[in-house]
């Protein structure tokens, strides 16, 4: 899509969306299902219609674009959670695929945490339209989000659908800079330098916003791109060339260079950053304290050769740890109780646990690949950069 032929928002969608949120507006706060997700209707409303009348102001160039998409997926993830009977829920899923192929959506460069709901909205779709244009791009989007636990695949569309935004919007920043970013993760997720070459190839660009890079993944890039350029074993020689090139793109920046990070939409609007400590998660309604207790019990049974034994508890805390990383995205102990029940999981060799430790494993190294317990992961052992 084009900017020029990018219909973001078609009436029928806008008005049906819009006006089921004021009437939620209206009403209060969403019907309770599963775990007790603290909604604020009216601050989900507004972050919607002000992303959707900043993309018009703008033109609905390509940040404009990733920002109306932020805000309907948290709509639709909220009312997923909460209403998924409710017929603005097929509205919203529609429109997740319409806009998210818009903008090449990807897990790897996506910042919601919400591959779990597109991946619902792309089935939903494919259940219930005929629109083959929009079925198409479900078919598209599922492929995406069924990658997410395959580094290879997902990296490899990761490349593809940032290049595709780069040539749809040529010249935009935001668009390049999730080209190299789309490369550099790639690079951490799978440790085949192919990509940390291409990342220091994009950045290298004279016309590569470099004074642009977050601090969420651009600092690592510099760092390796300065070792490049010192001739340090394991680059090769293009990434030396490109590393001088960034280092004198660098220093002519001096102290102009931005410093910044990137920035999901604030969930914190319509989604308590914190998940309550008597909120319950999971099959069995672990609390975070009771998973927490949950995983320390099967560690310790372990300790004493239980074995495969713990590995159906193991499987159930898994499961309530996604569930809680679903309707609480934001919260700190996300990252730490991902890497806690995985390695836990790892501990065990039934198809069922080392299944579940690969999932989150995934949901770590993907959505949360800058957090400390991601980069324990993910430290290529031995590798520069």
């Amino acid at each position: 899509m084009t900017q020029a032929s990018y219909s973001p928002m078609p009436g029928w969608v806008r008005a049906l969306a819009f006006c089921a949120l004021a009437t939620l507006v209206a009403f209060g706060a969403f019907a309770p299902a599963r775990a007790a997700l603290e909604a604020d209707p009216q601050a989900l409303y507004q972050t919607m219609k002000s992303a959707y009348d900043r993309g018009a102001a703008d033109g609905w160039n390509f940040e404009s674009q990733e920002l109306y998409f932020s805000t309907i997926v948290n709509a639709g993830r909220a009312y997923s959670l909460q209403r998924p009977n409710d017929p603005a829920y097929g509205e919203l899923a529609a429109l997740t695929v319409q806009v998210g192929s818009g903008v090449h959506y990807n897990p790897l460069t996506n910042h919601d945490a919400a591959n779990w709901y597109v991946r619902e909205a792309a089935n939903w779709v494919l259940k219930n339209e005929s629109d083959p244009k929009l079925v198409a791009q479900a078919r598209a989007l599922l492929e995406r989000s069924n990658a997410f636990d395959d580094p290879e695949r997902l990296v490899q569309y990761a490349d593809e659908d940032a290049s595709a935004n780069v040539e749809s919007y040529p010249g935009d920043t935001t668009a390049m800079l999730q080209q190299a970013e789309a490369d550099w993760r790639g690079w951490i997720l799978t440790h085949d330098p192919q990509w940390r070459s291409l990342a220091f190839e994009r950045a290298a660009q004279p016309n590569f916003p470099l004074a642009h890079l977050p601090t969420t993944y651009g600092n690592d890039l510099l760092t390796a791109a300065q070792s490049a350029a010192a001739g340090v074993a394991g680059y090769t020689a293009g990434d030396t060339a490109n590393g001088k090139t960034i280092q004198a793109r660098l220093a002519s920046i001096g102290t102009l260079r931005v410093i910044g990070s990137v920035t999901a939409m604030p969930h914190s609007a319509y989604l308590t950053t914190l998940a309550p400590a008597d909120e319950y998660f999971g099959r069995m309604g672990f609390s975070i304290l009771g998973m927490r207790n949950q995983l320390k019990h099967i560690n310790f049974m372990l300790d004493y050769k239980y074995g495969n034994r713990e590995s159906g508890e193991a499987v159930l805390v898994a499961h309530a740890i996604d569930d809680m990383h679903k309707v609480y995205p934001r919260d700190r102990a996300i990252p730490e109780m991902l890497l806690e029940g995985y390695t836990t999981l790892e501990r065990m060799t039934t198809p069922q646990a080392l299944a579940a430790a690969a999932h989150l494993r995934s949901i770590l190294t993907v959505e949360y690949q800058d957090t400390p317990q991601a980069r324990k992961l993910l430290a290529p052992a031995g590798q520069p950069g």
